[in-house]
């Protein structure tokens, strides 16, 4: 059986993507999820580069890996200078990594304007760089930049550049898609001339997803023989992104039989995915293949209905096999099957003909035909559920409120003020609050009124918040909705509100928040 192996380069590659960025503590605790994932080389960075890449490798010395072996990254050496006397090169050697990366130009059109150099002179610069580097590492692996595109410009001399690589002391030539144009017929062609020219050497694929062809191309190029695939986990990476593991890797191992990962790791490939988006503070995808929230969601109640009964028929895998979970959306197009699943979701027992789950189903209903959606919003939806039930409960009641948002002048900011009375118990509070803007004061004059008989509150914290302005009416006269995502140390919710005006969706939407906090610590304290 064909083996292949995972270059993860998230560390590196994937840092050059906008809004994305890692600090030298965060790139190690990430190398070390990706170790305990099972993944085999871990790209830390271009130790010539920045000193906190230099201060990586210094620090994952001290950690003793499990799975893989940690790679520095760089190029061959400047053509003004000897391989012994370049600075990169001797980076490269201090990061004391067992396994080093380097890339050489393939395309003479970068061979002439990058490098100013003539193509013989770039062939002995990949030769010289390589045959440095080879007694100082215990894997010496060649990125071949702009492969396919040199291949296609001049195939004589993007091989040429390969031989020279394997003359150097290169363990495997990795042929990269730099650019992210290929398309797959092209990435098979350059893969066959190469393995007819060099039957017995080791290569690899490196990626990029300007032609959104990343994966597909790299699962291509593993037919063709490579058995190094090189991506990010997410994604992630310059422009439009590398080829992203989280879609390779399930594709080897459950449709194309490469068992590149065991399948007890393979079941860490989301929490792995939602980890570096978490450290990373980039908001996940919840459509992303395989490890998206969406990914197995469900919202039609045919399709609901074909899934209660056999998996496959909507399904292409289990996706617990990668870490995911199947979700039933609630909406105006599901049935009492789905209204059905979704409560035993939340441990509520309903049958089909239960006639709660016909109240529940008619008022949801009429709820999204106003504007609601219980997609994002699962805390709203359960405690309607518990309405239909009888086993609400009010935790406040709402005597009134008033929100004034005062401008000064043209250039000052606006202040926003929150005059709040509630009733608790019999036990009538009233306050006041400032806040960023109406919403933010109104929710922290809530926050203060409640805080003092739920003191539990104060662990609760909005983490998003999400204005919609719907069809119907135009302009300012129209609905919105507002979609609030809130957390504690354990779970995160989301609940959801609508209304003509905007304070009222948001109060809406916050009050089920606090609701749903009270509701679900009373009943993790029932267990």
């Amino acid at each position: 059986m064909q083996e292949v192996k995972i270059y993860d380069t998230t560390l590196r590659d994937g840092t050059q993507a906008e809004d994305f960025s890692l600090s030298m503590e965060d790139k190690v605790r990430i190398a070390l999820k990706l170790d305990d994932l099972g993944i085999h080389y871990i790209e830390g960075g271009w130790p010539g580069s920045n000193p906190k890449d230099v201060g990586f490798f210094q620090e994952i010395r001290n950690y003793e890996l499990k799975n893989a072996r940690i790679a520095a990254f760089g190029s061959t050496h400047h053509p003004s200078r000897l391989a012994e006397s370049d600075e990169n090169i001797r980076a490269l050697i201090q990061a004391k990594t067992p396994v080093v990366t380097i890339f050489g130009k393939s395309w003479p059109v970068h061979v002439r304007e990058a490098l100013r150099v003539g193509l013989d002179r770039n062939l002995q610069i990949i030769k010289e760089s390589l045959a440095f580097l080879r007694p100082q590492c215990m894997e010496l692996f060649y990125d071949a930049e702009h492969f396919f595109d040199g291949f296609r410009d001049d195939p004589r001399y993007a091989l040429a550049t390969l031989e020279s690589a394997l003359e150097g002391g290169a363990d495997c030539l990795i042929l990269c898609d730099t650019n992210g144009g290929s398309l797959p017929a092209a990435i098979r062609e350059g893969m066959q001339a190469v393995r007819e020219r060099f039957p017995h050497a080791p290569l690899g694929i490196h990626v990029h997803n300007d032609g959104d062809l990343a994966v597909g191309n790299s699962l291509v190029a593993v037919e063709m023989g490579a058995v190094q695939v090189q991506g990010t986990i997410n994604g992630v990476g310059e422009r439009c992104g590398n080829a992203n593991l989280c879609s390779i890797i399930p594709n080897l191992c459950l449709k194309m039989g490469i068992p590149c990962m065991s399948p007890e790791n393979l079941a860490k490939l989301r929490p792995v995915s939602r980890f570096i988006l978490e450290l990373a503070n980039v908001p996940s995808n919840r459509y992303q293949p395989f490890v998206g929230r969406s990914a197995f969601a469900h919202k039609g109640g045919v399709h609901i209905s074909a899934v209660e009964r056999n998996p496959l028929t909507y399904e292409h895998i289990d996706p617990a096999l990668v870490g995911n979970r199947r979700r039933v959306l609630i909406s105006d197009l599901s049935g009492r099957a789905a209204i059905k699943r979704k409560a035993e979701e939340f441990g509520l027992n309903l049958s089909k003909k239960d006639p709660v789950a016909m109240q529940v189903l008619e008022e949801l209903k009429e709820l999204e035909h106003q504007g609601f959606q219980f997609e994002a919003a699962e805390a709203s939806f359960e405690l309607l559920i518990n309405k239909a039930m009888g086993r609400s409960k009010r935790y406040f009641e709402l005597e009134g409120f008033r929100v004034i948002d005062h401008k000064t002048s043209e250039d000052a900011a606006p202040v926003a003020e929150a005059t709040i009375q509630v009733k608790v118990g019999g036990q009538m509070e009233h306050t006041a609050a400032l806040g960023h803007g109406p919403v933010n004061a109104l929710d922290n004059a809530l926050r203060k009124a409640l805080e003092k008989f739920y003191p539990q509150l104060t662990r609760m914290e909005l983490s998003d918040y999400k204005v919609r302005v719907l069809p119907g009416r135009d302009g300012t006269a129209s609905k919105v909705r507002v979609l609030i995502e809130s957390h504690d140390e354990n779970d995160h919710w989301g609940t959801v509100g609508v209304s003509h005006d905007i304070l009222e969706a948001s109060w809406q939407a916050l009050v089920d928040s606090i609701n749903y906090k009270m509701y679900k610590d009373e009943k993790q304290n029932q267990k």
